[in-house]
């Protein structure tokens, strides 16, 4: 692996080169530090790449009997999509059915942050996510629904201000058995009542 000053020199000298392709001046008060600030970007950006999924959850693994469903909603995602290099955003929403251990509430938004932070697809994040929570855990069931805006349809192509894209993955008992797999889908529009109502 290539030494991270070597890897942000690369970059700034890319950045070089691609401003002065589209006929910038790198003199110009406003991009004197840009090729170093996007560089860093950058490697925050896909420093998913270089994480580990257990020294993440470090101890954060406990026993436990529960078997009722554990949902982590609204964790907020931003990555990039690996098509055109522009970003994606939204939330997740993870389930999981215990089956002897119980994972810390706050690793989960850190798998999710380990693989949003490289360049993506919603399509494979989404499974990523939930084949890295059954690996970790072997439960009974998982469950990764992710809503994202995609400024590629955003800004370019087809322009589309208002659409958003829906992708899931079940395994386990929330892909077998329907009514595990409902109770998400009610658990997620009741929980939403729940915070716009008036009384709550």
């Amino acid at each position: 692996m290539k030494k991270p000053k070597i890897v942000r020199e690369t970059l700034i000298q890319s950045i070089q080169s691609t401003l002065q392709v589209l006929g910038e001046d790198l003199q110009r008060e406003g991009l004197l530090k840009t090729p170093e600030r996007y560089a860093r970007t950058m490697e925050f950006l896909t420093s998913g790449y270089h994480q580990n999924i257990d020294q993440i959850i470090g101890q954060a693994l406990f026993s436990e009997d529960s078997s009722e469903t554990i949902l982590v909603r609204d964790i907020e995602i931003f990555s990039l999509c690996e098509h055109h290099l522009l970003p994606f955003f939204g939330k997740a929403h993870i389930a999981y059915i215990p089956n002897g251990k119980i994972i810390g509430l706050s690793k989960i938004p850190r798998i999710v942050d380990a693989f949003s932070h490289r360049l993506q697809v919603q399509e494979r994040l989404t499974s990523q996510i939930a084949k890295e929570l059954l690996r970790v855990l072997a439960p009974l069931g998982v469950a990764v629904i992710i809503e994202a805006n995609h400024l590629c349809m955003m800004m370019r192509g087809v322009e589309k201000q208002n659409s958003s894209t829906i992708t899931s993955t079940f395994l386990g008992a929330f892909k077998e058995d329907n009514a595990a797999r409902q109770e998400i889908f009610h658990l997620l529009n009741g929980l939403g009542s729940i915070r716009n109502s008036r009384n709550f």
